[in-house]
């Protein structure tokens, strides 16, 4: 006897994926990621948008309200009760696409190659295919197929969008 296919699976992350992103595309954003989690008696579903510039809390909002409608008018979450939380990706996330390289520009961050030669160095361009880096001074071009791992690293005493050298903490200023 067969039977015919119901619908989406609760836990098929890319149906929903395809079907979440052209709602998020709709607010000029990128789907990052959709991760449907247990959590007691209904279902977590984490979704991760991002796009470059920013993304605001209005903007999260604005995308849950289309994104809750949508999934109240599909049934590709299925009968069960289920939580839906929006957010952006964290500076902890992988720099796993070129999207991701290109948001971080002037940012530092630490890279290990797939022949595990590490880099720490500052983000100055990125194009579809590698990024260049400010490593101690010397401009190094690394292609993402090279990359296994990167990450931005958080700076504490950097301010925002600032590319110079700062004034040491007890005041001195070194001439040239």
């Amino acid at each position: 006897m067969s039977r015919k296919p119901g619908p989406t699976s609760h836990t098929d992350t890319t149906s929903l994926e395809n079907f979440l992103r052209p709602i998020v595309e709709q607010f000029g954003c990128d789907l990052e990621a959709a991760d449907i989690t247990p959590a007691g008696r209904r279902r977590l579903l984490r979704v991760l948008v991002d796009r470059d510039g920013g993304i605001s809390l209005d903007d999260i909002a604005e995308v849950t309200r289309a994104i809750s409608k949508a999934l109240d008018a599909d049934d590709i979450m299925g009968e069960g009760a289920y939580t839906l939380e929006v957010s952006s990706p964290g500076v902890d996330r992988p720099l796993t696409l070129p999207r991701h390289w290109r948001r971080n520009i002037s940012r530092l961050v630490a890279v290990t190659l797939t022949d595990d030669t590490k880099l720490t160095g500052r983000i100055k361009s990125a194009s579809e295919e590698a990024a260049e880096l400010d490593v101690d001074g010397t401009r190094q071009s690394v292609a993402y197929a090279d990359v296994a791992k990167a990450k931005i690293q958080i700076e504490f005493n950097r301010t925002a969008g600032n590319d110079e050298t700062e004034t040491p903490a007890d005041g001195t200023v070194e001439e040239n």
